[in-house]
């Protein structure tokens, strides 16, 4: 018998990439499929994409307001090591700075130069537009607002000093500082915004609702064996667990309040 083949995308952070490439390898290994994972490079490829590893924001955009029928089916996400998330499939935005920059607080970065990564991401761009929006500040709070295209680059422009500040996602920011460690040495801290519930894995609607059901079992049963256990926490993650539409409405909600303060652009 022919096994049909499926394609997953992720349009998530390269540095993860090795944990994307185990997860798809692991699925292949127990539906009777095939998976070919391939690396997004734009969200146009969710046209051809069965499954994805989406990040939230672009996740609800396609979904949002609860789109009859939506384009995603939210089936998975990861629960991160660290108690700060609580056993929960949630993650934090870190505000960075240079070590030894003057900025202490959000508020200290009144006028200065910001980073994003790109504009449909989360953790980069929408909880930073709903932390603006929450305090009153959505006429021009930034001195200057740039994309650098990817979470990685906004770090390295911090530590560089080429520009003064970005969000950076908290899972991201601890796998790059554990690999890097001298960056340790660069970076601080200052504010951590959110936390939103991270980034889902999808199937797209024309998928079965029964393989579905296969992936989302797989998925929570991932961390159930000593070699998926180990793969996982190299990429500090603790398990997946299931997760359904509903559990992407607190980024509907902050959408919702950007799009009332006609706030949907940092600048």
């Amino acid at each position: 018998m022919i096994r049909p083949t499926y394609q997953v995308y992720t349009f998530l952070a390269p540095a993860l990439l090795p944990v994307y490439q185990f997860v798809t390898h692991w699925l292949e290994s127990r539906l009777r499929c095939r998976l070919e994972l391939r690396v997004g490079q734009s969200y146009a490829d969710l046209a051809d994409a069965d499954f994805s590893f989406i990040c939230g924001l672009p996740y609800v955009h396609r979904t949002a307001p609860r789109r009859t029928p939506s384009e995603l089916h939210a089936l998975a996400a990861p629960v991160l090591i660290g108690d700060r998330y609580q056993r929960r499939p949630i993650y934090f935005s870190d505000v960075v700075v240079h070590r030894d920059s003057p900025y202490h607080t959000f508020a200290d970065l009144r006028g200065c130069t910001w980073a994003y990564n790109e504009p449909e991401s989360q953790s980069g761009y929408g909880i930073t537009r709903y932390h603006l929006v929450t305090a009153g500040e959505t006429h021009g709070f930034f001195g200057k607002v740039v994309q650098a295209g990817f979470h990685h680059t906004a770090l390295h422009w911090v530590t560089s000093r080429q520009i003064d500040a970005a969000a950076i996602d908290s899972h991201l920011l601890a796998v790059i500082l554990r690999d890097h460690p001298t960056l340790t040495e660069q970076v601080r801290v200052i504010a951590s915004l959110g936390p939103s519930t991270i980034q889902p894995f999808t199937a797209a609607a024309r998928i079965p609702p029964s393989l579905q059901h296969d992936v989302q079992a797989a998925l929570a049963a991932i961390h159930e064996t000593n070699e998926a256990r180990a793969i996982l926490a190299n990429g500090l993650i603790e398990r997946f667990v299931p997760v359904d539409d509903q559990a992407y409405d607190d980024i509907r909600v902050m959408l919702a309040a950007c799009e009332q303060a006609n706030f949907l652009k940092l600048m």
